[in-house]
């Protein structure tokens, strides 16, 4: 089935209403028909229909064969990397969304994970990193916030090579554009506020995975029905709302990144820019070779970080707020919101610095953008 198709109409079941909209199941737990008799749904924290109908569409779109949807991305994050045990080695892509370093630099070092943070784009540098108790490679492709890309196909070979998972972000780009698990990928994980949401009104996170008979299918099953970190039946609803404009969305932010992008860097004001839709762009044709579409995430330097700091206070269209991917165009600082507890050693390796802004495209008029964008830069 189409994404297009697929997006719209998911894996809905008509019930005897014909009801068009997936109802949203409010009870917490279910009636037995009889002894060992099972409706298929029993408590609500282990399984619920709403919930499982936005699963099962999440593993369609990703061409995966299970997916769960928690509570917010990091949730996601944190039971992946519970799949880890004490003495394991992880790699880390050195350019990566702040609360994920925060998490295993400050958590997960606890419990005797070690890691490592390399740039997943060099393939020779993360092959040399590799060690006899690495057992994930986690990337995130285009990378958060400096755009850098990765080779999902052969990091891939690289970790089974070693005996090892490989786990994708895919946050930025949605499974509209990439789907990882088809290129090698054992584990996808979304924040899925963000591009699958589309609407800035909802927390929630997503894992997606090859194999669900795997053992590492398995764990993740068990640590999820244990621990609950499971969306809410509402919140569950609200995203297979969202998902049937997914692809409309998507492209139409896009295409206004990419108008974007090309005025940026016609600006006196602005160094450099950041977009792997731009013919430039050191990993374009890599990205192109994996995604079908660019995504409508713009970093972008200006000339001094008291330019930075200015623009944020000019906006008068494009909001200055953390998060991405909604309808609603919006410029974070990293330095000091994202990335704000990344380690400076990292920062200074990927050359986030306080001159950056990162944009987050919406699909309001590009013309209106770009004024807002002018009067803030060059004003």
């Amino acid at each position: 089935m189409n994404d297009y198709t697929l997006e719209v109409h998911g894996c809905h079941k008509y019930d005897a209403t014909g009801a068009i909209s997936e109802p949203i199941y409010l009870s917490a737990t279910y009636r037995h028909p009889g002894y060992k008799q099972s409706t298929g749904f029993d408590y609500g924290r282990v399984a619920n229909p709403t919930r499982k109908e936005l699963e099962d569409v999440l593993a369609k779109l990703e061409r995966g064969q299970r997916a769960w949807a928690v509570s917010s991305g990091m949730a996601a994050i944190n039971m992946v990397l519970h799949l880890l045990n004490p003495g394991d080695h992880i790699l880390l892509s050195e350019d990566l969304y702040g609360g994920t370093v925060r998490l295993v630099n400050d958590i997960y070092k606890k419990y005797g994970l070690t890691f490592d943070y390399v740039n997943t784009a060099d393939l020779e540098a993360t092959a040399a990193k590799i060690r006899q108790e690495t057992k994930m490679i986690f990337i995130e492709t285009p990378s958060n916030p400096m755009m850098l890309v990765s080779d999902i196909r052969a990091l891939a070979a690289l970790a089974h090579e070693n005996g090892a998972l490989l786990t994708v972000d895919n946050t930025f780009l949605s499974p509209h554009f990439q789907k990882p698990l088809t290129l090698g990928a054992d584990i996808v994980v979304h924040s899925a506020t963000k591009y699958i949401c589309g609407h800035n009104d909802i927390i929630a996170g997503v894992i997606a995975i090859a194999d669900a008979d795997a053992g590492y299918g398995k764990d993740l099953e068990l640590y999820i029905k244990s621990e609950g970190p499971n969306l809410t039946p509402i919140d569950s609803w609200l995203l297979l709302r969202s998902i049937k404009t997914l692809g409309l969305r998507v492209e139409r932010q896009e295409k206004n990144a990419m108008k974007i992008a090309d005025w940026l860097k016609r600006q006196p004001t602005v160094t450099d820019v950041y977009y792997v839709g731009l013919p430039d762009h050191p990993g374009h044709a890599l990205h192109k070779s994996q995604a079908t579409g660019f995504g409508s995430m713009i970093s972008f330097k200006v000339k001094s970080p008291e330019l930075a700091i200015k623009v944020l206070g000019r906006l008068k269209l494009i909001a200055f707020a953390e998060s991405l991917g909604g309808v609603e165009s919006l410029l974070t600082y990293p330095i000091a919101q994202t990335h704000a507890e990344m380690p400076k050693e990292l920062l200074a390796r990927t050359g986030l610095d306080d001159r950056l802004l990162r944009f987050s495209v919406g699909i309001e008029d590009p013309e209106d953008l770009i004024a807002d964008l002018d009067q803030a830069l060059n004003s």
